[in-house]
């Protein structure tokens, strides 16, 4: 039979809806029970990273589903990369003796000449974060370090660099479970509110560093101090330990055969991260919300924001751990 191409448009936009997710009434997309699901491999995660091996335990996810995970406990020294360095001690150093700084989507080398220059970065006459002898003034002690990184920072410490050292955080331990196997939900969740209140981790790189929330960087360039990321995007809190504000191919990564962007950790939700280019430099074109997308190779997984965003993946697609 013979349909006017009116019919026949129709006819093929009803096939595509009929073998495509159905759509909820809130918009949201069912989850396609037929979609690949790949479980969480806690052999990729680095034991001499971690604090002790990782176990199986039973859970209970946010959408109330009870299932296992896998309980990581990580330390705050990763074993595939060096900590640091984050600030230069003078503004002669070259970008060797210091880390970098996010700002505007952009990756800077906190070197000797973005010090003296930042004033003028800033357009702000107010930093001036070194002395006569172009010595950068830096927090030098553990008392320096947290009274720096308060939000109430004192005005003592205007114009300083501040820089935790991992001998201040040699006993901190973290404990995360993330789901055995991933549980796709119909709507996402987003960071920072509702169901998920203020968590902040986002996922584990395989070192069992965590991936955190955005740095509070206007906080910070608001009492005219720095903290910068060394060239692993990481930075220490004295109550977090080490962690990551950007992925920048300093940590772990596993290459795939195909091109696609190379894993490097885990969400919080089981989903498997990667990285922001595939092989050719090229970024995915069909990212949802959350910066995720699903192959029949890898499942539904995410990829992570661009380095200088100070981001890595904007939601979560699947149940947590509360």
């Amino acid at each position: 039979m013979n349909y006017p191409i009116s019919q026949m448009v129709l006819l093929s936009a009803l096939a595509l809806l009929f073998f495509s997710a159905c759509e909820d009434d809130d918009g949201t997309t069912t989850p396609d029970p037929d979609e690949v699901t790949i479980d969480v491999d806690p052999d990729l995660f680095l034991i001499a990273s971690l604090s002790q091996p990782v176990t199986t335990v039973a859970c209970t996810l946010s959408d109330g589903t009870s299932t296992t995970c896998y309980q990581i406990v990580a330390g705050s020294s990763p074993s595939d990369h060096q900590m640091g360095p984050w600030c230069p001690d003078n503004i002669s150093d070259g970008a060797d003796k210091g880390g970098i700084w996010l700002e505007g989507g952009e990756v800077y080398d906190v070197d000797g000449a973005f010090i003296e220059n930042m004033a003028t970065f800033y357009n702000d006459d107010t930093w001036q974060m070194y002395d006569a002898n172009g010595d950068i003034f830096t927090t030098d002690t553990q008392e320096d370090c947290a009274n720096a990184a308060n939000p109430n920072v004192g005005v003592e410490y205007r114009n300083f660099c501040v820089e935790c050292l991992p001998s201040y955080i040699t006993e901190i331990t973290q404990t995360y479970l993330i789901p055995t196997t991933p549980v796709k939900l119909s709507s996402s969740t987003q960071f920072g509110g509702g169901p998920m209140g203020g968590v902040s981790v986002r996922g584990l790189a395989f070192n069992g560093i965590r991936f955190d929330a955005p740095a509070p960087v206007n906080a910070i360039l608001g009492a005219y101090t720095l903290a910068p990321f060394d060239d692993a995007g990481g930075h220490i809190n004295l109550n977090a330990g080490y962690h990551y504000h950007a992925a920048t191919g300093n940590t772990t990564e596993i290459t795939q055969a195909d091109g696609h962007a190379p894993m490097i950790g885990y969400a919080l939700d089981g989903h498997g991260l990667y990285g922001q280019l595939d092989s050719s430099g090229a970024e995915p074109t069909d990212l949802d919300a959350c910066r995720g997308h699903y192959d029949d190779t890898r499942g539904y997984h995410y990829h992570v924001d661009a380095a200088g965003t100070n981001n890595f993946i904007n939601c979560l697609s699947g149940a947590y751990v509360n």
